[in-house]
C-alpha cells in the first residue's frame, strides 16, 4: 500500500471524528444511547459538537486544575481553543483531532461566531464568576446550553446540504428551549457539588425552596414548548431528540420529589431502557405534550454534567 494511500485529508477527516466520538463515548453512556438513535447523516456531527464542547468544558471544571494550572493558565488555554476553532474553520483543518472534526461540522452545516463566541463567552464565566443573579445566569445558559442546541440544529436542518439554510424559528425556539431546560436540570442535580467543589451558585439563593420551584416551574414549561416542536423535526433526529427530551423530563420529575439534603438523583438504567425504547417506537412519553389536545403532563418517574444526563 502507498504511503497516499494510507494518508490523505479523508483518513484525517475519519480519524478526526473517531476522535471526537470516543471522546464524548467516555462521558456519557446517556449521550452515547441517543446518539444512536441519530441518522448517520447526523450521528458524527453531533459527536464532534459534543466532544468539542466537553473539552472546553474540562478546561473550567476541574482536570486544568489538578494538572496544576490556575485561573490565568486556564483563560489562556481556553482562548487559544476558540482561536483554533475559528482558524480551524477558515482554513479547514485542525492539528487538534476534536477541533479538526467541530470545523468540518462548523463548515458544512453553517455554525459560525454567532453561536460559537458566546459559548466561550460562558466558559470563560466559569472562571471568573463565582455567584449569578437572573441576568447573568440567563446570559450564561444561553451561551453553554441554549447555542449548543442550536448549533445541534444546524446539523439536524443542514447536514448533507450543498449551502445551508437558516432553520424555521419554532424550531429555533424549540432548541433553545430545551438547551435551557437541560442546563437548568443540570443545575439542580449539582447543586452540592456546584457549591462544595467548584465554588459556584448558578441559580442564585439556592437554598430556597421558593427558588428551586421557580426553576422546576421554568423547567417543565421549556420541556413542553421543545416538545411541541420535536415532530417538525427532521425524521433522522427526532427519535434522538425525543430520548434526551424524555430523559431530562424524568429527571425533573424526580428532582421535584428530592428532599433537603440534597443528592445528584439519576435515571436507573432500567427506567432508561424504557424511555429509550418508547423513543426508538416514535411513541409520546407521558412526559410530552398530547398532539391531540395540547395539554402538558409530566411523569410521575422521571428520566451532563452541564449538558449530558447519566
Amino acid at each position: 500500500m502507498s504511503r497516499a494511500a494510507r494518508t490523505g485529508l479523508a483518513l484525517y477527516d475519519r480519524t478526526a471524528r473517531d476522535a471526537a466520538a470516543t471522546v464524548i463515548t467516555a462521558y456519557s453512556t446517556s449521550f452515547g444511547l441517543a446518539c444512536r438513535l441519530l441518522g448517520p447523516r447526523v450521528r458524527g456531527h453531533v459527536r464532534s459538537i459534543y466532544a468539542l464542547v466537553r473539552v472546553a468544558d474540562e478546561i473550567v471544571d476541574g482536570p486544568a486544575a489538578e494538572a496544576g494550572m490556575d485561573q490565568a493558565a486556564e483563560r489562556e488555554v481556553l482562548d487559544a481553543l476558540e482561536a483554533e476553532t475559528m482558524a480551524a474553520i477558515a482554513r479547514g483543518f485542525s492539528a487538534n483531532l476534536v477541533v479538526h472534526a467541530f470545523a468540518l461540522t462548523a463548515r458544512e452545516c453553517g455554525i459560525g461566531a454567532d453561536q460559537i463566541a458566546p459559548f466561550f463567552a460562558s466558559m470563560r464565566t466559569d472562571i471568573t464568576q463565582a455567584a449569578h443573579d437572573r441576568a447573568s445566569h440567563d446570559a450564561y445558559v444561553y451561551g453553554s446550553a441554549e447555542v449548543v442546541g442550536l448549533m445541534c440544529l444546524q446539523v439536524f436542518v443542514n447536514a448533507g446540504r450543498a449551502h445551508p439554510i437558516a432553520p424555521d424559528p419554532a424550531l429555533v425556539d424549540g432548541a433553545r428551549r430545551l438547551g435551557a431546560a437541560f442546563q437548568d436540570v443540570n443545575f439542580l442535580r449539582d447543586i452540592e457539588d456546584d457549591t462544595a467543589a467548584l465554588g459556584r451558585d448558578y441559580l442564585g439563593d439556592r437554598n430556597s425552596t421558593v427558588r428551586r420551584a421557580e426553576v422546576l416551574a421554568r423547567i417543565d414549561a421549556d420541556l413542553a414548548a421543545a416538545a411541541a416542536v420535536i415532530p417538525a423535526l427532521p425524521a433522522d433526529s427526532r427519535r434522538a431528540v425525543r430520548l434526551a427530551h424524555d430523559l431530562f423530563a424524568e429527571l425533573a420529575a424526580r428532582l421535584r420529589r428530592d428532599s433537603p439534603p440534597y443528592t445528584r438523583v439519576r435515571v436507573p438504567d432500567p427506567v432508561k431502557a424504557l424511555i429509550a425504547a418508547r423513543a426508538f417506537s416514535g411513541r409520546l412519553s407521558r412526559s410530552s405534550p398530547s398532539r391531540d389536545s395540547g395539554e402538558s403532563r409530566v411523569t410521575t418517574s422521571s428520566a451532563t454534567d452541564k449538558d449530558v444526563p447519566a
